[in-house]
């Protein structure tokens, strides 16, 4: 991301504009019911003003293939560096995006916690590009980052990780998406006496507060979207975690009558399209997220664990977001009020 073209916290601050303008979008649309026009505004949003943005962008990970999303759709183009004279695009720098604009459409739909937005970049080829299907993970915070094991058994995990922590598998706190293809892996966490909290959805907010100190949140495991696994991937490399994943397009393990899914077949040709030849293949965060140069954002829409979400009031909103930089190790929690109205505008805090 040529940083003598344009800096890593230039760069930064850019994105945290982005995912601002998605959660606030996203926000107004908090507890009316409809999940995909909260969807729809916070894409619209964030597409307006990454548009302001000096890149040359591309999305590899986004709202989908071009046919089923008007904006924010995989291999588009975004950023203010198109279009422009020769001199003035070459100081833009080309940057890779991953976007989720709204993660937890049904958590904002309904006002319930933990809805976010979030915006993951890097240099060109420094996220994977992942298909929209299901991926199975497992994450953890920089402390146990070394002794999980994806194919091992849940119990042997927690062990280990219990270990790192130096505790007891009764004091660890496992996130899992509360689905009915997780009865196995819930059966097993609490069989090995570990506690469990069940989320209805937004599994990469889980990630994260799996990988950061404090949350009382020690592993995240079970199946998710492989988008988001991308995105969790960059979150936790900025965070010195660790996340191990595999794709999952069998419809026995994911709990659904097979005509639901895509044939086998069909999947391993579209992942082999993509430059995937081994559909079995473990990732690990340099494989989900390669790039020397990641910046990740995301901004609170509804409270959660590590964002509270937007606040409004009458001259203004209040946002809460987070901006890491791989390699500047830089982890900042951003609490913004953005004004409107004259002079005589009161402030909140």
């Amino acid at each position: 991301m040529a940083s003598e073209v344009r800096t890593e916290r230039e760069l930064s601050l850019d994105f945290l504009r982005v995912t601002e303008a998605a959660a606030i979008a996203a926000a107004r649309t908090m507890g009316q019911g409809d999940r995909k026009y909260s969807d729809q505004v916070a894409v619209e949003a964030m597409r307006e003003v990454m548009d302001s943005v000096p890149m040359r962008g591309r999305v590899v990970i986004g709202e989908g293939e071009r046919d089923e999303a008007p904006m924010l759709y995989i291999g588009e183009e975004v950023g203010g560096g198109f279009g422009v004279g020769e001199e003035m695009a070459a100081s833009c720098p080309e940057v890779d995006i991953a976007v989720d604009p709204l993660e937890g459409t049904n958590l904002c739909a309904l006002g319930a916690n933990n809805a976010i937005a979030v915006l993951a970049a890097a240099e060109r080829g420094g996220l994977l590009h992942a298909p929209d299907i299901y991926m199975d993970k497992i994450v953890v915070g920089p402390s146990s980052r070394g002794v999980i094991d994806i194919d091992a058994p849940v119990k042997e995990n927690l062990k280990n990780i219990a270990r790192r922590l130096g505790r007891d598998i009764e004091d660890l706190t496992v996130i899992v998406l509360d689905r009915k293809r997780h009865k196995k892996i819930i059966d097993d966490v609490r069989a090995a006496g570990a506690r469990i909290r069940l989320i209805s959805d937004g599994d990469l907010s889980a990630g994260i507060s799996a990988a950061v100190a404090g949350t009382n949140i020690h592993a995240c495991i079970g199946i998710g979207g492989a988008p988001e696994g991308v995105l969790t991937a960059a979150a936790v490399k900025c965070l010195n975690g660790e996340i191990q994943a595999r794709l999952v397009f069998d419809p026995e393990r994911l709990g659904v009558d097979r005509d639901k899914v895509p044939a086998e077949k069909e999947v391993i040709e579209r992942l082999k399209s993509m430059g995937i030849t081994d559909p079995n293949k473990v990732y690990d965060t340099d494989d989900l997220a390669p790039g020397k140069k990641i910046i990740f954002a995301a901004t609170g829409v509804t409270d959660g664990s590590l964002m509270r979400g937007v606040r409004f009031f009458g001259s203004g909103k209040r946002t809460h977001s987070m901006v890491m930089t791989s390699e500047s190790k830089h982890i900042r929690f951003v609490d913004s009020i953005h004004i409107e109205g004259g002079p005589d505008t009161v402030i909140r805090f």
